[in-house]
């Protein structure tokens, strides 16, 4: 969904780091309207900056001293307009300006504890020490000769500065939950830029209707439906814009958690998306027979589920595929210039670029939580709207390893179990997902006083707000024993049973 700075707002210059659009998202939030250009493009830049009240240096992954963007941040500073530098961008800003940029002496990924030594405009109203998310290698080690260091940490010597009160960087990700004060670092920030604050995010449901009703015009569309919020809530859009043009279609692959198919079919035609069944499991688990490779899986799930669509849609007569694509499927598919690909998504990277169908993607640029707000406004029920995400390629990515019949069986019940143990103790809602994993790891056990020797399965419970972070949830030991003992109980295969307390990042939600 194309969009201008009609009214003077906030341009977030994109070097292909994973929250370019998170940042412009947190700013949305915060009243004031932001868009995206992609640094690649110095023509697009220049034209954008024209418009621009402020603009803000994403992250990236890359390192300054490849020299790739001095060109883009002299152009912003020309402007003379006020300016956010975040992670790369913050280093960025240092390195032009001639500051010193460098390996970090500690290099810092998740939680850290920053230390204000100058409050400033910045940090105005903040306590002296607080809680951060970083994630770099790099940092900037010396300060440009005008600019006034706000804050440091022990891999950040200068974490945070400013330069003439308006040029300003932070080692830090104040865009992303759990960083302590983020909003309020941008709230100051904003408050210099002084933009209009009248963006409200939540008020876009007529608009993507009449985007997806332009874009599809008067031909047939298949919706790929999974009885998740984001295939729902984009195939509800697309119904209201084309009414009966649009089939929702249905594929088991054979790769879903026990007991999903019902529940989607039932929950699918409650909601007058009676969709198209498709039995295709067999010729899924045929083709990923001995892909072991996490990456090689998702692009056989991908290319097979294309496969699959587009003959539905021929059957159908149908020219275009709806698809509930969300941004950090997006970004972590590395489908931006610059970007760097961190897991390929079934629906995105793994997609054949043959596909004969066109795509129409209404939340390609939405968050979670903002696909959310759309499925409140749609009038969805709570247990759709605040279902735990799955998966497209389901268990596929929940096996280590090669697929077999065995493993699935494995997989899928330890999975149930994890699930009904959550519920059980009034957990769910609380949680962004909680799920297990059949791991590649065998270990020794001990049955009926023999040794035994079997599969390990790993516990996944994670919280989050928009996917782009997460941090382990501290579940109850007494529900993780409880856990462990049913899994090791009812599936003799399983000897171990392990909970992974990694945040995301420097690990993913899922493990593969």
């Amino acid at each position: 969904m194309a969009r201008t700075l009609d009214s003077p707002g906030v341009l977030v210059v994109d070097f292909g780091g994973q929250y370019a659009h998170l940042i412009a998202r947190r700013i949305r939030e915060l009243g004031v309207y932001s868009e995206i250009v992609a640094a690649t493009s110095l023509d697009a830049l220049g034209e954008a900056l024209s418009r621009a009240a402020g603009v803000v240096l994403s992250g990236g992954p890359g390192s300054v001293w490849e020299s790739r963007h001095d060109e883009a941040a002299a152009m912003v500073l020309q402007l003379g307009k006020p300016v956010l530098g975040i992670c790369y961008g913050h280093q960025l800003l240092a390195k032009v300006l001639g500051g010193e940029v460098g390996r970090s002496p500690l290099p810092e990924f998740g939680p850290t504890e920053v230390e204000v030594l100058d409050h400033g405009i910045l940090l105005n109203g903040l306590p002296s020490r607080f809680k951060v998310w970083m994630s770099h290698y790099d940092a900037v080690l010396r300060p440009p000769r005008e600019a006034k260091v706000l804050a440091r940490t022990p891999g950040s010597p200068v974490a945070a500065m400013e330069l003439w009160g308006r040029v300003f960087g932070v080692q830090w990700h104040p865009e992303v939950r759990h960083s302590q004060y983020g909003r309020e670092v941008l709230d100051n920030w904003l408050s210099l830029v002084g933009a209009p604050r009248t963006w409200r995010p939540g008020d876009m449901l007529s608009e993507l209707v009449e985007s997806v009703k332009k874009e599809v015009g008067d031909a047939l569309a298949v919706a790929a439906v999974s009885g998740g919020v984001d295939s729902t809530v984009a195939a509800l859009i697309a119904k209201k814009a084309i009414g009966g043009r649009l089939h929702p279609v249905f594929i088991d692959h054979g790769l879903h958690p026990e007991g999903e198919v019902e529940r989607v079919v039932k929950l699918l035609s409650r909601l007058g998306l009676e969709p198209v069944m498709v039995d295709a499991g067999e010729e899924f688990l045929a083709a990923l027979e001995g892909v072991g490779d996490p990456e090689e899986k998702r692009r056989v799930v991908g290319r097979v589920y294309a496969e699959v669509l587009e003959r539905a849609a021929r059957d159908i007569g149908a020219e275009y595929l709806v698809q509930g694509t969300i941004y950090p499927d997006v970004i972590e598919s590395g489908a931006r210039p610059g970007a760097d690909t961190i897991k390929t998504h079934h629906n995105v990277g793994g997609l054949p670029k043959d596909l004969r169908l066109k795509l129409v993607e209404p939340l390609r640029y939405f968050y979670k939580d903002e696909v959310r707000l759309l499925a409140e406004k749609l009038g969805l029920p709570r247990e759709l709207i605040w279902k735990q995400p799955v998966p497209g390629p389901g268990l596929a990515v929940r096996v280590e390893g090669p697929i077999t019949r065995e493993k699935l069986r494995i997989v899928r019940r330890a999975d149930a179990i994890v699930r009904e143990e959550v519920d059980a103790a009034g957990l769910g809602g609380k949680l962004w997902q909680y799920f297990a994993v059949l791991t590649a790891s065998m270990a020794t056990g001990v049955r009926g006083d023999s040794r035994s020797y079997g599969y390990v399965v790993a516990v996944r419970a994670v919280e989050s707000v928009d996917a782009m972070t997460a941090k382990p949830a501290e579940l109850p030991w007494w529900l993780l024993e409880r856990i462990a003992r049913r899994i090791t109980s009812e599936i003799p295969e399983v000897v171990r049973v392990v909970y992974d307390i990694t945040s995301k990042p420097p690990s993913t939600i899922e493990w593969e």
